[in-house]
């Protein structure tokens, strides 16, 4: 998907889910919190601090809640979508604008409201483990200074998660086929798992 700048724009580019996103922004637009746009996704924001935002994928739509681990989840609506991984982010699915429940929404984001004025966060912890830049990234770097340039303006944890990514293919080929993928994306300046940062 190519980067946006506006939440109109997202939801132009979301078309599947275009009358379901403008419902969700309808009904965060009723809080306090401030719209923009991170990571080329809808983001609400109190205090300069991200809470919620929203987005679509291939088969569902949704929230997700910044700090949403703290939250009471008394309707089980949350889900954790990288388990042992995310430690914070907390998301909440919809397949069909059904699902979509005003009075149930607005509770929980006015509960992540809350949290946010109270100091309730998980401070992401620095991964201090060094970075090892396979060959094959290399061989491209020597090719491409371009590449080299875009790779090295990524903070460590970016450049980390795209070598981890090579390294861990196990045959040489499909090492090669990922560099092939990701070589648009560092040039874009997009983090391997941008995307999914956003749901």
């Amino acid at each position: 998907m190519k980067k946006v700048y506006s939440v109109d724009e997202y939801i132009e580019e979301n078309q599947k889910y275009g009358e379901e996103l403008q419902l969700i922004r309808s009904i965060l637009n009723k809080t306090e919190l401030v719209e923009t746009v991170k990571w080329s996704a809808p983001t609400y924001m109190i205090n300069g601090k991200n809470v919620v935002g929203f987005s679509a994928f291939k088969n569902h739509f949704g929230l997700w809640f910044f700090n949403g681990v703290f939250l009471k989840d008394e309707h089980n609506l949350l889900i954790n979508a990288q388990e042992n991984k995310t430690k914070a982010l907390r998301q909440m699915r919809f397949t069909s604008k059904n699902e979509i429940n005003e009075p149930v929404i607005l509770a929980y984001v006015k509960e992540a409201i809350e949290n946010q004025k109270l100091g309730k966060e998980i401070k992401p912890t620095r991964n201090t483990k060094a970075i090892v830049i396979p060959n094959e990234l290399k061989t491209a770097f020597s090719a491409n200074k371009d590449l080299q340039v875009a790779f090295k303006a990524f903070t460590p944890g970016k450049q980390r998660e795209y070598c981890e990514y090579i390294a861990s293919a196990k045959r040489e080929a499909t090492k090669l086929s990922r560099l092939e993928k990701i070589t648009p994306m560092i040039l874009d300046g997009v983090g391997l798992n941008d995307k999914y940062k956003n749901c």
